[in-house]
């Protein structure tokens, strides 16, 4: 549970708004909603649901109507429902309010703690101070009430040009937050006109004061913000108090936003790429807005799943970009059925297939781990395209697919050979291959048993479907645009790749504009709901698959060159779905074969039985430690979770087996096999994968998998549901290292005279502090360099 659900949890039991649970989300209809807005979304339409009768109000915050449009507003309902919430009858405006909002600043008129200032906004600005000197008092700062009631009035009727008057509060020109220091709550805006109100108002209230007092009005009960509001929720308590709100009155709660790399989600810059013409719109693919993902590809359970995995917490951070394309891959694993497309056709001719003939074969439409039905036939006949880049007349080494003299299976199909080259005589590039194909080897194998390396993908020329293919990339070139001076200036110039000649099996054309597949080789496509048509269908890539060959190419450059690269894993074996069942049902025979140490390996393990010896051989082979190997090799329970685990991730060998061996023993012990019954393979796949691609730290990978053990389910539902938020804001955690080493000085003493055991009980301590969620790593780092001789509390150059 995040911290603000233990928070509303409390006040629910205290019984603190009887018994009324109510949020909002309160954007600004000047733009569309983006992946920043979801974690919001998600938090407080989710908390609402939590409770019984809890109800979450969507509100415009439409204060300012030089930017604000219905087409914004109207966006921004369609991208909340289709994240999936609603707000049933709780749809609000903070233009409903306008009255009431004018009759609460007339109370603090009526208070003398709202004045008419008549300075400029230079002049405003300069009064203001900085962080480091005290404001001055505007000179109108005194006037009379009658004076202010009289000016304010006359304000709302539109006596005054733009910017000559506004209301500001009185409350303290010094002031160590500058938010109080009188900041404004009116303006006059008499030159544009209000897409709800259109020209009855004169005035429109700022933000500050209109947030609060909307929430009052509505009975909100927590104002849940993000972290730049925090130095907004002391005139967010002062203004509730003095226009004399009814009480409980909601609180203000800030939590850390979603920050995504190479991601901007600001509505201002949004807003200039679309009016500068850098994208085609506000729902552009390649645009974090809600409708751009949408139209991408991307599922709103994908963007659940995103915030479940960021958490709730007050430190800000970044997210790593690749995390989010993790869980898109992985949802879309499951709903993505596969097809061919080929980007860049090279014609290849079959010279000993039968002119005038066809044939089909039949494919399936997702893969064995997925476990969904479905199969599509894929014409056949003399004439077939592969890409360009599966051949290649000088391949570099480690190439499999199609050179010259060699052999390679297409896909579901057959085994061609290529024995010529045709290339056009002035430019000298490959127009056509002229193969020859194995009749006997329809299907899965060749007749002689030989091992055909490389297997590629292809369409038939009779029955190919021209089509426009996207490959989207990202918007911008480096982690964090913001910190450039001109953020224009990194916008990735190669962020779309448009492919107008691909090539695409027949029975991807027939298909709805909205269709999600899986290109094999290539990733993951949407055929966009705007522009694709039966006629000509057009795919935008949502994420690519992860190119194993790409790696596999940068280690052979590294090798060349002499840089020091890690060796590529040996290929993995691949075993049948039946495994896990296999093995089970082979345990009790295998587990009480020959004496103990009866076949021994090379290595000098020895083994129970040959079985034993020929599993672990296997788990060698596929980059499994010998000692793991070893280990995995004597349980067949385990040994079967690897093999179906292995067969849904297949790179992972390696950590499939340590976490098997060491991170399962440690739950259920070193021979607690039958405890295994509830960690699906799957969930384990998912679960290492997580790990390994940096989507979750191992040791918040532990609490997943000891709830995978315990209770069963899927990787990304018990991932959902627990708090595995992590803390490695330094300032954080030096406050909390400050508190144990002030409450144990005799300790800190020991650490510095010498005693280095115990940097584990200051690290044990902020862990418990914490409850947990302390990075250990970082807290260690930093209790390092608090406790080093000469450092004090306060003196760690972190923390004032």
């Amino acid at each position: 549970m995040d911290f603000i659900r233990s928070m509303i949890s409390r006040d629910w039991e205290k019984g603190k708004y009887g018994g009324k649970i109510v949020t909002r989300f309160p954007p600004e209809p000047n733009g569309f909603l983006h992946i920043g807005h979801a974690k919001a979304i998600c938090l407080n339409f989710g908390i609402a649901s939590e409770y019984p009768g809890g109800r979450c109000h969507l509100r415009f915050d439409d204060t300012n109507p030089g930017t604000e449009k219905v087409e914004y507003a109207e966006a921004m309902k369609r991208d909340i429902r289709w994240l999936g919430f609603d707000w049933g009858e709780h749809l609000y405006h903070a233009s409903d309010y306008f009255e009431k909002l004018f009759s609460f600043a007339l109370v603090l008129v009526r208070k003398g703690l709202a004045y008419v200032d008549a300075s400029s906004e230079a002049e405003i600005r300069e009064q203001r101070g900085t962080v480091t000197r005290p404001g001055t008092n505007s000179p109108y700062r005194n006037r009379s009430f009658p004076e202010n009631r009289d000016l304010f009035m006359r304000m709302k009727k539109g006596e005054f040009p733009d910017g000559s008057h506004v209301l500001r509060a009185k409350i303290d020109m010094a002031h160590p937050n500058m938010v109080m220091r009188d900041p404004i709550l009116y303006r006059i805006r008499r030159a544009v006109r209000h897409y709800r109100r259109g020209n009855t108002w004169a005035i429109y209230p700022l933000y500050d004061f209109a947030h609060c007092l909307s929430d009052s009005i509505e009975g909100v009960t927590h104002s849940l913000c993000t972290l730049e509001f925090d130095n907004n929720r002391e005139i967010y308590d002062w203004l509730l108090e003095h226009v004399d709100a009814p009480s409980p009155r909601p609180e203000q709660t800030e939590f850390a936003r979603l920050v995504l790399d190479y991601v901007i989600t600001s509505k201002r810059k949004l807003r200039l790429l679309v009016e500068e013409g850098r994208v085609r719109g506000w729902d552009d693919p390649r645009m974090p807005t809600l409708a751009g993902l949408r139209r991408r590809g991307v599922t709103p359970e994908a963007i659940r799943d995103l915030c479940r995995m960021v958490g709730v917490a007050k430190a800000a951070s970044r997210v790593d970009a690749g995390k989010f394309d993790f869980i898109i891959r992985n949802d879309l694993n499951r709903k993505a059925p596969r097809a061919f497309c080929v980007l860049d056709p090279l014609k290849v001719v079959i010279t000993n297939y039968p002119e005038g003939q066809e044939e089909s074969f039949s494919a399936p439409s997702f893969p064995r781990d997925v476990g969904k039905p479905g199969t599509r036939e894929l014409p056949f006949g003399r004439v077939v395209y592969i890409d360009r880049e599966d051949f290649a007349e000088v391949p570099p080494p480690g190439f499999r697919r199609l050179v010259p003299g060699g052999e390679v299976r297409l896909k579901y199909a057959c085994v061609i050979r290529c024995e010529s080259v045709v290339k056009d005589p002035t430019s000298g590039r490959v127009t056509e291959l002229r193969c020859t194909f194995d009749p006997a080897s329809r299907g899965a194998k060749t007749s002689d048993g030989r091992k055909i390396q490389g297997t590629i993908h292809w369409v038939a020329g009779a029955g190919a479907v021209s089509a426009e293919v996207r490959l989207l990339g990202r918007l911008f070139a480096v982690p964090d645009p913001l910190a450039s001076s001109d953020f224009m200036q990194t916008l990735n110039p190669n962020s779309e790749r448009v492919v107008t000649d691909a090539l695409v099996e027949p029975g991807v054309a027939g298909s709805a504009p909205g269709t999600h597949y899986q290109f094999e080789r290539h990733g993951y496509f949407f055929s966009d709901p705007l522009d694709s048509s039966a006629e000509k269908p057009v795919f935008n890539r949502t994420v690519t698959l992860r190119n194993g060959w790409r790696r596999k190419s940068r280690q052979i450059s590294g090798a060349k060159t002499g840089t020091a690269t890690p060796a590529a894993p040996p290929k993995a074996i691949s075993y049948g779905s039946a495994a896990m069942s296999q093995a089970n049902s082979q345990a009790t025979a295998t587990s009480g074969g020959s004496t103990g140490g009866a076949f021994r390996t090379a290595s000098g393990h020895a083994f129970r039985s040959e079985e034993e010896r020929t599993r672990f051989q296997g788990f060698v082979s596929q980059g499994v430690p010998n000692t793991t190997a070893a280990s995995l090799a004597r349980s067949p329970e385990r040994t079967a979770v690897f093999r179906a685990a292995a067969d849904s991730y297949p790179a992972g060998a390696r950590s499939l087996a340590s976490w098997l061996v060491n991170e399962v023993a440690r739950v259920v012990g070193a021979d607690g096999g039958g405890d295994l019954a509830r960690l699906h393979p799957q969930a384990l796949a998912d679960l290492a994968r997580a790990v390994d691609e940096g989507g979750l730290s191992r040791r918040k990978g532990r609490a997943v998998l000891e709830v995978l053990l315990a209770q069963g389910g899927a990787f990304l539902d018990v991932r959902g549901k627990l708090d595995l938020t992590e803390t490695r804001d330094e300032n954080t955690l030096n406050a909390i290292l400050e508190e144990i080493i002030e409450d144990f000085p005799d300790k800190a003493v020991a650490y510095r005279n010498g005693k280095r055991g115990l940097l584990n009980f200051f690290v044990g301590e902020v862990m418990k502090r914490s409850e947990g969620k302390a990075d250990p790593k970082t807290a260690s780092r930093q209790a390092r360099i608090l406790l080093k001789p000469g450092n004090a509390p306060g003196q760690s150059g972190q923390r004032k």
